[in-house]
C-alpha cells in the first residue's frame, strides 16, 4: 500500500482529511518534536486506527507532508506518483 493510499484510507475510516486530523492533533498539543506513542494511542483511542494507519498520520504530524522520494515512479504496491502527501481529502488529489 502506497503511503498516500494508507492516508486516503484514514480518511475513509475517520470521515476526516489528514488536514482535518493534523489540525486536531495541534489543538491536543502535538506536533514535530511528539513521540509516536502519544499520537497512537489518540487515533486509536478516539477514531480505532491500527498501526499502519495511525503511523502514517503520525509522519504528517510531525514530519509534514514530504515523504522519501524512494519509492516515487517506482513500480509496486508502496509506489506513490509524489513526493508531497496530498492532505486535502481523496476527492480533490490532482494526482489519485
Amino acid at each position: 500500500m502506497s503511503f498516500q493510499a494508507y492516508l486516503d484510507a484514514v480518511e475513509d475510516k475517520t470521515g476526516l482529511t489528514p488536514r482535518q486530523l493534523i489540525e486536531l492533533a495541534k489543538e491536543k498539543g502535538f506536533g514535530e518534536g511528539t513521540k509516536a506513542g502519544p499520537i497512537l494511542e489518540w487515533l486509536k483511542d478516539d477514531y480505532d486506527l491500527g498501526r499502519g494507519h495511525g503511523m502514517a498520520i503520525v509522519h504528517v504530524i510531525t514530519k509534514g507532508p514530504q515523504i522519501s522520494a524512494k519509492h516515487v515512479g517506482s513500480e509496486g504496491s508502496h509506489a506513490d506518483p509524489s513526493d508531497t502527501l496530498w492532505l486535502d481529502g481523496k476527492a480533490s488529489n490532482p494526482n489519485p
